[in-house]
Parts: structure tokens; C-alpha cells; sequence
């Protein structure tokens, strides 16, 4: 027989058409996916997902954006990724902040107001669960990487009616230096359009649940280490330089679906600030 040694008829009607890794399937988008897109071989999770495109991160933070249709990949089979499929019950879809999600439309432009934040990674955070929710509000989100200096950025900001300044502070607790600036800035001349607010966590890191990294509490860093390096060097991840920090941070927000992967000492005061700074004029 040779090369015609095996019978293409040979299994059930219609077998032979079948291809090797299946027929596609439609697969509706969802954040956290990862798919491969067959064309370029780019592997990644989708992280954003806007009209017809998607936006895939890869394991080294890369960021590409495909249109949605066929030509992706989902463990090694063939996927034709689609619009998101309505909630079967009928109930409205959620934010991943857990508010009523507003129909997609575009942006609000930015309210003069602000809120601030100590650092990057605290941007973040607050973008991935209450981006959304901002948007339709029209809030920007800065972070000041510090807050050493706070009442002079807030003085330098000028707050007022309508143009609100909100801050989260990590690790506000009473004895603190960030209660100390809280209290002067609440003391302040601008202190009726200015509200500081934070949690108890030393870092916003620890704002995740430590269930989502398997662990019944964060590691416990000996006084005088870094949070961070002492929190990589216990979970056995790299913490050479600034970069592994970059790393691993964005390896924890991976694990950050929705508010209930937070902490509810972080979701209050983030609620309280976007209340404060979207207020009307002359509320309270």
C-alpha cells in the first residue's frame, strides 16, 4: 500500500473533513482569557476590550490589539472570539466595581476635580476596578509618587467649589506621618473641598486578598526590609531590582477580577472619594 496505506474513509461519515485541531467555536470575550492569535503566534490575556478590538498582555507586559472575528487560539484549538453574550437573567451587568454598568458610550470630559494617589501601582489598582465607573464620571486618577509634600501640592492645586481634590493615603492609621499630613491638610485653608482617606495597609499591595496568591495572609517583612522585596523574597519571586518589583506587581493585579478580590478597608474609602469629587457644587 505505501503511502495509501491508511484509508481516509475509514472512520465515521464526514471524518475525513474534520480538521486536526477541530472545527472553530465561538468563544465570547472575556478579561483574563488568554488566547493566542494565530497570524503572529503572540500569546497573551486579554486585559481590554473596546467596540470590536481586543488588547492582549503578554507574560512580558507587551500589549498588541487584534479585531475580534476567528484566526485565535485557546489551548491549541481553534476560537472565533465574539462580542460578550448579555446576562441570561435578565439583570443589569455589573462594573467590576459592582455598579450597574452604563452602556457603553464615550468618555465624560474630565471634571476639573482629581483624586490622588501615593503611586503608580495604586493607579492601577483603582483604574482596573473602578475604571469604568470614572470614566462615565469623568474623573481623572493621578498618583504623586509620595505624599511627603501633600499639603503644598494641595495648596499648589488651589481646590474649590467644582474643583474637588480627593486623596487616598496608604497605611493611614492614628501615630502615623500620613495621619499627621492628613490632619494638617484638614487644618488647611482648603480644607471644605479637600478629602484624605486611606487604609490600614502598609502598601496597596495588601489591599489584594492574599487568597488570590493561595495564602491565608500576606508575608509578615521584618522592620528595616523593604515591603515589597521582603514580600517577593517570601513568596519565591525575583526581587533583584526595580524591575522584579514592576513584575511582580503586575503578576498580583493580574489576580484582581473585581472588588471582591479586594480588601473592604480599601473599597469604602475609594467609593467615598468618587462621591466626594463628583458632588455637585455646594453639596456636602
Amino acid at each position: 500500500m505505501g503511502r495509501y496505506d491508511t484509508d481516509p474513509l475509514a472512520g465515521p461519515p464526514g471524518s475525513w473533513k474534520v480538521p486536526p485541531n477541530g472545527r472553530t467555536v465561538p468563544v465570547p470575550v472575556e478579561l483574563g482569557l488568554v488566547v493566542e492569535d494565530v497570524s503572529t503566534g503572540f500569546v497573551g490575556e486579554i486585559v481590554d476590550y473596546e467596540h470590536d478590538t481586543v488588547t492582549l498582555e503578554d507574560r512580558r507586559l507587551v500589549r498588541r490589539g487584534f479585531a475580534l472575528g476567528p484566526g485565535f487560539w485557546i489551548d491549541g484549538k481553534p476560537v472565533e472570539l465574539v462580542r460578550p453574550r448579555p446576562r441570561p437573567d435578565g439583570r443589569p451587568a455589573r462594573t467590576t466595581s459592582g455598579s450597574i454598568a452604563v452602556p457603553r458610550r464615550r468618555a465624560r470630559v474630565a471634571r476639573a476635580s482629581r483624586i490622588l494617589v501615593e503611586g503608580r501601582h495604586d493607579a492601577e489598582l483603582v483604574e482596573k476596578v473602578w475604571g469604568d465607573d470614572l470614566r462615565v464620571e469623568g474623573v481623572v486618577v493621578e498618583y504623586l509618587g509620595g505624599i511627603d509634600d501633600l499639603p503644598a501640592l494641595v495648596a499648589e492645586y488651589r481646590p474649590a467649589r467644582g474643583r474637588r481634590v480627593g486623596v487616598l493615603v496608604d497605611h493611614l492609621v492614628v501615630g502615623s506621618k500620613e495621619h499627621r499630613l492628613a490632619d494638617e491638610v484638614a487644618r488647611g485653608p482648603f480644607a471644605a473641598d479637600v478629602l484624605v482617606v486611606g487604609h490600614p495597609f502598609i502598601d496597596i499591595w495588601a489591599a489584594v486578598r492574599p487568597e488570590r496568591l493561595g495564602r491565608q495572609a500576606w508575608p509578615d517583612v521584618p522592620r528595616g526590609t523593604s515591603w515589597k522585596h521582603g514580600v517577593c523574597a517570601e513568596l519565591g519571586w525575583p526581587h533583584a531590582d526595580q524591575a522584579d518589583i514592576a513584575r511582580a506587581w503586575q503578576r498580583i493585579l493580574r489576580l484582581v477580577g473585581d472588588y471582591k478580590d479586594l480588601e473592604p478597608t480599601l473599597l469604602a474609602p475609594v467609593e467615598q472619594l468618587i462621591d466626594f469629587v463628583t458632588a455637585a457644587p455646594g453639596d456636602g
